[in-house]
């Protein structure tokens, strides 16, 4: 019953999302047009519940700069200023209420990883995909990107392990606070987080 509840919340919160972030959306997209061309938006495959891969949406926030070798250019210089705006302030996730309600995500989860990171994983870090990927989640509101992998991951199993509608709805509270304050937007020295190489890398 938890888990049915837990979908409808998912149905009603993201079409509603939509709904009130429809002007949002269209000056976000009408900016990335305006300022940085097509697409307005990005998409890459991640792994969801269990591990089934999906497409993920986005805004696009960086451009396709590529070295003479024609290897792309790492983050931080691929990044544009409308897309560093939106990633300050979240709002380039928006789209993903759209996997929401297509049911690869939910509101609130472990953030879904791409498929390379799966063999990375150990035994105990692979229990973040017992459950739906989310917009929102534990380690989101706990710090984000400020966190080490591990850390990151050690506070997704806590979540799987101690899940309610309760902590959900918790989670979308604190999620308010932190996406204002723009908290753990970046590791220091990346612009988002370096690539996860698996525990042993880690440490």
């Amino acid at each position: 019953m938890g888990r049915f509840i837990k979908r409808t919340i998912d149905l009603m919160g993201a079409a509603a999302g939509l709904a009130l972030a429809a002007p949002a959306m269209a000056a976000a997209a009408a900016a990335i047009l305006f300022l940085d061309g097509r697409p307005v938006f990005w998409s890459q495959d991640r792994s969801g519940l269990h591990g089934r891969v999906f497409k993920l949406w986005k805004f696009r926030t960086m451009r396709e700069a590529r070295d003479g070798s024609g290897r792309l250019l790492e983050d931080g210089a691929r990044l544009t200023g409308i897309g560093a705006i939106l990633r300050a302030w979240s709002l380039d996730e928006l789209p993903q209420l759209w996997n929401v309600l297509k049911g690869d995500m939910s509101l609130v989860g472990p953030r879904p990883l791409v498929p390379a990171y799966l063999p990375r994983y150990d035994a105990s870090q692979r229990r973040r995909l017992e459950l739906k990927p989310g917009i929102t989640g534990w380690c989101q509101v706990t710090g984000r990107n400020a966190l080490q992998w591990e850390e990151k991951f050690a506070r997704d199993v806590w979540y799987v392990e101690h899940w309610s509608l309760r902590l959900d709805l918790k989670i979308l509270w604190r999620t308010v606070p932190a996406v204002l304050g723009r908290q753990g937007i970046s590791q220091a020295g990346h612009p988002t987080m370096p690539e996860f190489m698996g525990s042993a890398h880690e440490r």
